[in-house]
């Protein structure tokens, strides 16, 4: 053990660049001194005492679709809510959450994410997601649809003005008139444009996906969008074999009640390393049934459910570990590839580079779990939440 490690984690070591049976992760301050394995972490320090073996050891999860949880929203122009929000998904497991703004008036989706870029500045957020509101009538879900309208650059340029660096990715739909001007505004900005809540046909859907289009993720496969069909293959389609050919990452929410598991295994199975496991966490998630918001629809949430008036999903009551659990037993996904989904992928995706995964140089952001996923530590930025 070198002189300036502060930290050694033992346990069964499982990340993207790194599975171990029995390994140690060494902690230095805020980062990840070393990962190797126990047996030549005892070799080199025989006289050290042993230390316990804490289970498996995960990387913190990244959750880049997050709309709040636990009482609070990011839907607001209060920090300390936001905050609140943010911090309560840490110590659930999620050290790095992207918050998403839902569709609402304009002025207010701009004040939101000048909310929001102060929790990023300061290291609070992992970012800023816009959702909306350039999205489909047909396929708003628990979008309001009083405030979706067509891409407009003047919107587009006070979003980019109130997040700054830290406005990550907007969701689009490509099919509305404006999309190309946007979708090319957003990319210059260093944004990663996402396509979702569309209810356009399986051609116009891959045309814009990369190489040869603008976008880079689907939001929430599946869901704001036609069902497969096999004479209508849509979105869902598209977004597959794009994923497939390793063009785009498919976001899929994991909370087994916005895809069934056997469509989530199909995902996996279809684009591996390119499926991104996301809660859409709303205000109720963590909580119990009763009656909460989504921007500025009322949602009730009843057998674990969330719904706004009209039927449609209002966002996930799960944690992303609890996903990333689901993914394992109910879909058959191997652990390392559930795992990768809710870290490496989606940091990866929106370029985070300084998380998800346990490698040296990289924040101190771990968990551990035990065999059955459930939490029993959570280490953020080298200090223990739990």
């Amino acid at each position: 053990m070198t002189a300036h490690t502060e930290l050694i984690i033992r346990g069964r070591i499982v990340s993207a660049s790194v599975e171990l049976d029995d390994g140690v992760v060494l902690v230095s301050g805020n980062r990840i001194a070393a990962v190797r394995s126990f047996a030549q972490w005892r070799a080199a320090h025989p006289d050290l005492p042993e230390p316990p073996f804490s289970g498996t050891v995960l990387p913190g999860l990244v959750d880049i679709h997050n709309h709040g949880g636990f009482g609070y929203r990011f839907d607001t122009v209060h920090a300390a809510d936001a905050r609140a929000a943010a911090q309560s998904h840490h110590a659930h497991g999620s050290t790095t959450v992207v918050a998403s703004v839902v569709t609402g008036p304009a002025a207010e989706m701009v004040a939101q994410t000048a909310t929001l870029r102060e929790l990023a500045e300061e290291g609070v957020l992992g970012g800023i997601h816009v959702e909306g509101p350039f999205l489909a009538q047909a396929r708003c879900g628990a979008q309001d649809p009083r405030f979706l309208c067509d891409p407009d650059l003047g919107l587009t340029d006070r979003l980019l003005a109130a997040g700054g660096a830290h406005l990550r990715t907007m969701t689009l739909a490509p099919e509305r008139p404006g999309y190309t001007a946007v979708a090319r505004r957003l990319t210059d900005s260093g944004v990663v444009v996402a396509l979702g809540h569309s209810d356009t046909d399986y051609a116009s859907f891959r045309n814009v996906l990369r190489p040869h289009g603008s976008g880079s993720i689907v939001t929430h496969l599946a869901n704001g969008m036609p069902p497969l069909h096999h004479r209508g293959p849509g979105p869902v389609a598209a977004a597959l074999v794009a994923a497939a050919a390793g063009d785009v990452v498919v976001e899929l929410i994991g909370d087994g009640v916005h895809v069934d598991p056997g469509f989530a295994a199909l995902v996996f199975a279809t684009a591996p390393g390119r499926v991104a496991l996301v809660t859409d966490a709303m205000q109720a998630a963590g909580l119990g049934d009763g009656e909460y918001r989504l921007g500025p629809q009322p949602v009730t949430v009843q057998d674990g459910v969330a719904r706004i008036a009209g039927g449609s999903i209002a966002g996930g009551v799960s944690t992303l570990l609890e996903c990333v659990a689901r993914a394992v037993r109910e879909s058959g996904v191997p652990l390392r590839d559930a795992v990768r989904a809710a870290t490496s992928v989606p940091a990866a995706a929106l370029g985070l580079t300084d998380i998800g995964d346990l490698r040296p140089g990289r924040f101190a952001d771990i968990l551990t779990v035990s065999d059955n996923l459930h939490l029993r530590g959570v280490l953020r930025r080298g200090q223990w939440l739990t």
